[in-house]
């Protein structure tokens, strides 16, 4: 007895082969190459500590630090073991002393956006992305604590303030 293949699973076994085995299709969009880069990538010097600090002062004054000053915050910073605690404590008696242009808080509320902006040219020597712009100025307009002085601070005691 010779079994015949039925033809209905011959039609339905041809019809499977052609239709389950497809070659997968490749899709290609178009979008634009993009670079990412840390904001300080371009900064690959570290400062020395009387550049630090000679730096930090011109910032904050609009002159030069007298050599005395400059000679005694010197053995300070190298005295104390802690060097990041000594540049947090170097930054906030700037900020704390007179003669020091702050914008007030009144101003800098004014304009947040120039604010943010003539900051960052004025410590980082570049201006903020748009991330760093948008997320400075909402931290601004949504705490009413936020002083420029504790904004500026923030910025001196980064790690991209102390390269250049």
């Amino acid at each position: 007895m010779s079994k015949s293949i039925n033809p209905l699973f011959l039609l339905l076994f041809v019809v499977l082969a052609f239709t389950a085995c497809k070659k997968e299709q490749i899709y290609v969009y178009d979008v634009n190459d993009v670079t990412v880069r840390q904001p300080d990538a371009d900064k690959p010097n570290v400062k020395s500590t009387t550049e630090f600090i000679s730096i930090a002062y011109s910032d904050l004054f609009g002159t030069q630090i007298t050599q005395a000053k400059l000679v005694n915050l010197q053995l300070a910073y190298a005295a104390f073991g802690d060097l990041k605690l000594m540049e947090e404590m170097i930054i906030k008696n700037f900020l704390n002393e007179s003669g020091v242009d702050i914008p007030s808080d009144a101003e800098m509320r004014n304009d947040v956006g120039t604010f943010v902006d003539d900051s960052y040219i004025k410590f980082y020597n570049r201006r903020p992305n748009e991330f760093e712009k948008w997320h400075v100025v909402s931290a601004i307009n949504n705490d009413s604590q936020l002083t420029p002085e504790l904004l500026w601070f923030s910025m001196m005691t980064s790690n991209e303030y102390r390269y250049y």
